[in-house]
């Protein structure tokens, strides 16, 4: 029997070395731009006379709510126009409502803009991915996932670099911090002249448009994937955003209203290594574990872990072991996200795949949306350390979830 070699890292095209670019840039851009709000929500909070922690979090809370619709909508857009048209339009959709942020003039202005944002949001992942899994090699298809998912760890350390120079550098407003957030739509240029349409994508166009209802992905073949990947985007995206996006104004509120009371810097300082030392890495060896354990292994080991974590990070009061066990939640928190995209990407049919993972990934955001705000709510009530344990507990749902889903490693896309 003749032996087949497999592609290696050297032996990938430009070609496909540009896409994974495109994906990780959008990606990565996308969480600067969403991410921008909660490193200056204390400054909104002030401006706009908001008082109540819950109220704050209303424009997350929208933003998830419309990344759950923008995910079917961009799902249904990168199906029949194209993953690269789609990834464009998404990115140029959430870089202009940053800016339109910048603008708002009350809770309810913001929300509108947050909320656009979101569609936009939620229509990059699932074509980014889409694009990257159908244009690399099987066996190289978990890293290259693991890689596009990491570059967010890059855009939320930019996101709070951002908002220290804006804020405490240029002495400028919190609307100079939106205003940045413009910035992202220039990459559209360049993925418009440099990066190819998926060919697997051209040759099922026909049947992409034509044959593949979305209620395919309900049919009896795919309904217990479909479902369960669903519910563990669910609990998973409830715990990262009711955990993640509280946590700016978490280490900066002074401690008599339940923060750790550390100045910007010291904040800024926390949430880059949090992100480049906890988040980045964990996205990376995400795919280094899933090809050695598997999917399911994986997505379970790193959710338990981050439930595990979570209470030790809330009752942490020394800045060394906040940063410490901030970075480690971070790792097993935010990397697990990989294996949502990559056994997502495995499990679907090309004629329904940036579909299927618009709405289980995207849906999943709507459906957590309620996280800021529940967050938020028992925030005011108990204090944000007493909230971030229902966290930990939706990493164990998270869990319990992945142990229904097939194992998909090694599995040819067709």
């Amino acid at each position: 029997m003749a032996s087949t070699t497999l592609p290696t890292i050297s032996q990938v095209t430009p070609a496909q070395k540009r896409t994974l670019i495109a994906a990780a840039l959008g990606w990565g851009l996308d969480g600067f731009d969403v991410l921008l709000y909660s490193n200056v929500q204390i400054h909104v909070m002030t401006a706009l006379g908001i008082h109540s922690k819950a109220i704050a979090g209303l424009p997350n809370a929208f933003m998830l709510l419309a990344s759950g619709i923008g995910g079917v909508l961009f799902g249904f857009i990168a199906d029949r126009i194209g993953r690269t048209k789609a990834l464009m339009l998404s990115i140029l959709t959430y870089s202009l409502c940053s800016l339109g942020s910048g603008f708002s003039t009350s809770i309810v202005m913001l929300i509108f803009f947050r909320f656009v944002l979101g569609l936009g949001m939620g229509g990059e992942w699932n074509t980014g991915a889409t694009l990257v899994a159908e244009t690399w090699p099987t066996n190289l298809r978990a890293r290259a996932i693991a890689i596009v998912q990491s570059a967010w760890a890059w855009g939320l350390a930019a996101a709070a670099l951002t908002a220290w120079i804006v804020l405490d550098r240029l002495h400028l407003n919190w609307r100079a911090v939106f205003f940045v957030g413009v910035l992202p739509a220039l990459v559209t240029l360049w993925i418009r002249k440099s990066v190819p349409e998926s060919e697997m994508w051209k040759q099922h166009r026909d049947q992409a448009t034509t044959k593949a209802p979305f209620s395919e992905i309900f049919s009896t073949g795919l309904r217990k994937q479909t479902l369960f990947l669903l519910l563990l985007n669910v609990f998973g995206l409830f715990a990262w955003w009711g955990l993640f996006s509280w946590m700016p104004p978490y280490l900066t509120l002074p401690i008599e209203k339940g923060g750790r009371g550390l100045g910007m810097m010291n904040t800024t300082g926390l949430l880059v290594t949090l992100n480049l030392v906890g988040m980045f890495p964990g996205y990376l060896c995400y795919g280094w574990v899933a090809d050695k354990l598997g999917r399911k292994r994986s997505l379970i080991l790193y959710t338990l872990s981050a439930a595990a974590l979570i209470p030790f990070y809330a009752a942490a009061r020394t800045q060394w072991i906040i940063l410490i066990l901030g970075a480690l939640v971070g790792f097993f928190g935010t990397g697990f996200f990989a294996g949502s995209g990559i056994i997502g990407s495995e499990i679907f049919p090309t004629r329904v795949r940036a579909r299927a993972l618009g709405f289980t990934y995207n849906g999943a955001r709507a459906l957590s949306c309620v996280a800021p705000y529940t967050i938020g709510w028992v925030g005011d009530k108990k204090g944000l350390s007493a909230a971030f344990l229902l966290c930990a507990i939706a990493f164990v749902l998270t869990a319990i979830m992945a142990t229904q889903l097939p194992e998909t490693k090694g599995k040819q896309l067709e």
